[in-house]
């Protein structure tokens, strides 16, 4: 069906960071962290700090769970904290993810940790 308005107009002035952590993160960077996370926040996980790094890059962070589950619109989720070290420059973050699917996460909202 089309649509009775006008198309959107598309740039490429745009453009999105591939990770919600920091813009620093590459593509490949954001993978191997997603990762990290997904063993971090496991409920049958062990509790653990879960390390990632991308020696390409030199980029490097860790996940740990933060907290009990909770449900969010209907979906399992867990608070999170996580440190980025890009280059030297260290983040610490604290956020929630919450599960879409079997070893699948997402994060739901981050912010620099108090």
């Amino acid at each position: 069906m089309l649509s009775l308005g006008p198309d959107p107009e598309v740039t490429g002035s745009i453009s999105t960071a591939a990770s919600p952590l920091s813009p620093k993160l590459n593509e490949e960077d954001w993978r191997r962290a997603q990762s990290a996370l997904v063993l971090a926040v496991d409920p049958q996980g062990n509790g653990a700090p879960v390390a990632w790094d991308n020696p390409e890059t030199g980029l490097k962070g860790s996940f740990v769970a933060a907290g009990p589950l909770f449900l969010m619109e209907n979906r399992i989720c867990r608070p999170f904290a996580a440190e980025v070290n890009a280059k030297g420059e260290e983040s610490h973050l604290a956020g929630s993810s919450c599960r879409l699917g079997p070893n699948e996460w997402v994060i739901k909202d981050v912010k620099p940790a108090k």
